[in-house]
């Protein structure tokens, strides 16, 4: 399952739901549906599939067959609303609904922005029930909603909210409120010379100014190809989350969904994380069966690689090579592992290396 650029929100029910673009390919990226994510306990996850379509089966997007990008979901007075953007930038933004917050989203139309169309839509509720539209690639556009929920209000359109020159901000902007602070979190281009990272800036109100806060999370070194980030944050049962996307099969296109715990400071702030293979679970046990493809790091030309339409492996493997796992429990103390390795035509030897610090 590749899930790009995840979209995160608890809703009424309890669950967590992801919202992002569907991977199929390493020559393109996105496809031309979105499926769903969700999960009661983040540690066991479902989908629904095609939720929403540009072409093919439930196709509601009448008036293109363009790839479907980052889209975003919103609920209000009994509504999902699904937000997305296609490739083609005249027509890039559009909205459709369900009651459901899985789906079927219906009557993809158009939303109308007066020449600033771009990608990777967001839309932000604030406690007054004011709905914002947050969308833009190198520097963020917003604007509020009329309270139809599908419709922007023009005279209120405003640029460069967050910027590639003072917030590292790349594309992918994403806005939540906590504790009066808002929160414009965002793919960040401040390191290895591309997006890499999830960013974020602070603000005391939903169209800032914003200051720059840092980085929350960097995917450097997920896999060879590794290009971009893209993500969310979001609370769950009173726990904070960021959701980002990693990618795999030494291709910048085929990305996977991930999740991992973050901590709000007492100031605001919020603390840089790091990849783990555990993510929001807890650290693995020694004893059992770690599949390889879990490995968070990896370094050369080694990449995760879909092996069959259940399993994924490590492949392509060179002298020198090695991928990390982080974290293993050895409460149980086990004295040796085992490792499934399938040979070419070479002898291969591998090192296993324990850090304890």
């Amino acid at each position: 399952m590749y899930i790009a650029d995840p979209s995160a929100h608890q809703w009424n029910d309890g669950k967590m739901y992801v919202y992002g673009s569907r991977d199929e390919s390493p020559e393109y990226y996105c496809s031309w549906s979105h499926h769903v994510l969700s999960t009661s306990d983040l540690k066991t996850w479902s989908f629904t599939e095609k939720s929403f379509a540009s072409k093919g089966p439930n196709d509601q997007v009448p008036y293109s067959d363009d790839f479907l990008y980052a889209p975003d979901c919103q609920y209000y007075k009994g509504t999902y609303y699904l937000y997305y953007c296609l490739a083609n930038n005249t027509f890039s933004e559009g909205v459709a609904t369900s009651k459901s917050p899985t789906g079927p989203f219906v009557n993809g139309k158009n939303i109308k922005l007066k020449g600033y169309n771009e990608i990777d839509p967001c839309v932000f509720i604030d406690d007054d029930s004011q709905a914002y539209y947050i969308w833009g690639q190198f520097n963020a556009k917003m604007a509020k909603l009329k309270s139809n929920m599908t419709e922007i209000d023009l005279s209120t359109i405003r640029d460069n909210i967050v910027t590639e020159k003072e917030h590292f901000f790349h594309e992918g902007g994403y806005m939540v409120k906590r504790d009066g602070i808002y929160y414009f979190v965002y793919a960040h281009m401040g390191r290895a010379g591309r997006p890499t990272c999830i960013g974020y800036a602070t603000g005391k109100s939903p169209m800032g100014p914003f200051k720059y806060g840092g980085v929350i999370i960097d995917n450097d070194h997920c896999g060879h190809g590794c290009w971009n980030n893209h993500g969310s944050i979001a609370e769950f049962n009173g726990k904070g989350y960021v959701f980002f996307h990693r990618s795999t099969h030494g291709s910048n296109t085929m990305r996977k969904a991930c999740v991992e715990p973050i901590t709000f400071n007492k100031d605001g702030s919020i603390n840089e994380v790091e990849m783990t293979t555990q993510g929001a679970g807890d650290p693995i046990r020694a004893g059992s069966v770690i599949d390889a493809a879990r490995a968070c790091l990896l370094y050369g030309n080694v990449r995760i690689k879909a092996d069959s339409p259940i399993k994924e492996i490590l492949t392509e493997i060179r002298n020198g090579d090695a991928a990390a796992f982080k974290y293993i429990d050895f409460t149980d103390e086990p004295d040796s592992a085992k490792v499934n390795v399938f040979l070419g035509s070479k002898p291969v030897s591998n090192d296993i290396v324990l850090d304890n610090s």
